[in-house]
């Protein structure tokens, strides 16, 4: 995406299914700057688009590739991982430990040491032999479970010994070598073959699988890892051809010093797929894979779920999400980290987060105490670290570092409504949900190059602490009207960076003027969350307007844009006057049964004289005001939310 003080901006879509170089090139002489690529690949899909605002060029994008799914409720909350539990009991022990701590957790994960000897679609039945009971527990307290699967299948047993080989031999859906046989690779089971997507075959397949193992051990969402994919040898077993393929004339500047060039770690170029050979088709075999198991989860649960991808591709997004890889428990990765799920924002992938606390090398209280804090406000917000490494799940720290992490994930968990509304507007329109501030104030260049904030929709500012022993961080306030966030305590700057006050239990956010952003009292699962009355914050602009939207479904049906099975409800502030309307969906029961409980408005210079809703003026009792915030709350029992109402104070 080319930003440029014209009207327009500019985006260019390279889809090549194999490696490129891209590189900005200076032509001092014009005072400009050109883009240079340079491919291997004969095939080169371009996409020009020349739009008026940056973020109609991320939106026009998704229209090409396609926007992205909107995720089960419960991906949307807090998500623990860790390779190296090494048993069920440990894994609950950790569970339980978060519980007895108070800690918002909606889904525990594991990693492949859950596996009997790294096999996909198996457990240890010795280690994990509880399995099935922790995750029967889990479900019983409303929370989730996910586990690892990755594309390499075991071919090193006997036949009869281990169905996903023999059944893939059947099917025919091995990638094949050169010479038509399985290419056989290595991976962490040893011996391995790697199903092809893009076989007709495959889909069967894969959700056979997947239907076998889930009725052994109910999970409710699958990590994909490995699928660039990811092999021990170079090729296979036995190399690769002597080919052209193999040895193209050209490599990417990255790619060359790898000692066999471009099937370094990954699959022979000249391995036969159904749609063509793997050089044809390496990049997208993560995105096939996403897709096959995305519609295996769809056809085994019959209801949305959650798919995370090591390997993306233009469209990944529509097939589930993504993490960025493993990271280290450093405050450089804890920085880096901002960058890298905003680009992926704008790539179409908003369900994005890193490794909170990082993955390699052993964390500190501080840095994870400061790494949840960010980490609550990842779109996908995972803790997740290596084997072998200290443990660094939230409730293994001190006292003062676990309020502070369940202060932000609690605050994460109010804010989920609004969070959710979000993901809804990426999935109809391809609006992005964690946001560069220049995709709000183009015009203002100080946000263009601003990598260590960043906004949920056009509303909420984020200002993470990403140094060490510090209690301040510098923000950059936009032209705008600003709050503090659990205060309502009004910024005096605009356009301008301030330094903040951020003790060590404590993460600056502050809510932009003109917003209506929708809320619900937080428990510590999604499950419970969802029970408790939702409110309504109204953020004045400077013209004493405000408007935002609420969306609300069921939290897992499929289908359910297209079934109209959801309230979209836009409420809009004028002069006073706070009105709400159902504007899209057939009005769900979710939101029949919900109830409103109040609002609070930021942004009055003095106490109303009166306060009404519905024409009915409300006793002093429902009616709270901050004298020295200037923040008016009202307490509501609105039953039905589907129903519109008015409130209005003068």
């Amino acid at each position: 995406m080319v930003s440029e003080s014209t009207p327009h901006d500019y985006g260019f879509l390279p889809m090549p299914p194999s490696p490129c170089s891209h590189r900005t090139v200076p032509l001092y002489l014009l005072n400009q700057q050109r883009i240079s690529t340079v491919c291997i690949h004969f095939i080169l899909d371009w996409n020009k688009m020349a739009v008026p605002m940056e973020c109609s060029c991320s939106t026009a994008m998704l229209w090409l590739i396609g926007r992205p799914y909107l995720p089960p409720y419960w991906a949307l909350g807090f998500h623990l991982c860790r390779w190296g539990y090494m048993s069920a009991n440990n894994t609950l022990a950790v569970v339980r430990r978060m519980r007895e701590k108070g800690l918002p957790q909606d889904t525990q994960w594991n990693d492949i040491d859950y596996m009997h000897s790294n096999l996909d679609f198996t457990y240890d039945m010795i280690r994990y032999g509880e399995l099935p009971s922790l995750v029967e527990d889990l479900h019983s307290y409303g929370q989730k479970y996910v586990i690892i699967v990755d594309p390499g299948i075991s071919s090193q047993l006997p036949p009869g010994q281990y169905a996903p080989f023999d059944d893939g031999l059947k099917s025919n859906v091995f990638v094949m070598n050169s010479t038509g046989q399985p290419l056989i690779g290595a991976v962490w089971p040893g011996s391995t073959a790697w199903p092809d997507f893009t076989h007709p075959n495959a889909s069967s397949y894969w959700t056979n699988q997947i239907s076998c193992f889930q009725s052994e051990v109910a999970f409710d969402g699958l990590w994909i890892d490995m699928n660039e994919p990811s092999d021990f040898v170079d090729g296979s077993d036995y190399g690769c051809p002597n080919s052209q393929l193999e040895h193209p004339p050209y490599l990417p500047f990255a790619m060359r010093s790898l000692r066999n060039g471009i099937f370094t770690k990954t699959l022979c170029m000249t391995a036969n797929q159904f749609l063509s050979v793997h050089y044809n088709l390496h990049s997208l075999y993560g995105l096939t894979e996403a897709n096959a198991t995305m519609s295996a989860l769809t056809t085994v649960l019959n209801k949305r779920s959650l798919v995370i991808s090591r390997s993306t591709y233009p469209g990944s997004g529509a097939h589930g999400g993504h993490w960025l890889g493993d990271n280290a428990s450093e405050w450089p990765d804890l920085a880096v980290s901002i960058p890298g799920l905003l680009q992926f924002s704008l790539f179409g992938v908003p369900l994005v987060g890193a490794d909170i606390c990082g993955f390699n090398g052993n964390t500190t209280q501080e840095l994870c105490t400061r790494w949840q804090q960010l980490g609550a406000f990842y779109p996908f917000s995972r803790n997740h670290n290596s084997i072998g490494m200290a443990d660094q799940d939230p409730a293994v720290f001190d006292d003062a570092s676990v309020n502070s992490t369940r202060d932000a994930l609690l605050l994460r968990y109010q804010l989920l409504p609004f969070l959710y509304t979000l993901f809804y507007f990426a999935h109809t329109n391809g609006s992005t949900v964690a946001r560069p501030l220049f995709f709000e104030f183009p015009a203002d260049s100080n946000t263009w190059a601003l990598d260590t904030q960043f906004m949920w929709g056009g509303s909420l500012l984020i200002s993470p602490v990403l140094a060490e022993n510090t209690s301040s961080v510098e923000a950059y306030f936009p032209e705008d009207r600003w709050f503090e966030l659990r205060t309502g305590m009004e910024m005096a700057a605009r356009g301008q960076t301030v330094l903040l006050s951020a003790p060590y239990g404590f993460i600056p956010l502050h809510v932009r003027g003109g917003a209506v952003i929708p809320m619900q009292a937080p428990n510590t699962t999604t499950a419970q969350s969802r029970k408790n009355p939702f409110s309504l914050l109204v953020v004045l602009s400077d013209q004493a307007t405000a408007s935002g939207y609420l969306y609300l479904d069921d939290g897992e049906s499929l289908d359910i844009i297209e079934t109209e099975d959801y309230s979209l409800i836009q409420y809009s502030v004028m002069e006073g006057f706070l009105g709400s309307e159902l504007i899209g969906g057939h009005g769900c029961s979710v939101a029949g049964v919900a109830v409103l409980g109040g609002i609070q408005v930021f942004g009055l210079t003095s106490l109303p004289t009166t306060v009404s809703m519905n024409g009915t003026v409300l006793p002093n009792a429902s009616i709270e005001w901050d004298q020295t915030n200037k923040v008016l709350g009202v307490q509501l029992t609105i039953s039905n939310m589907n129903y519109a109402f008015n409130v209005t104070w003068r």
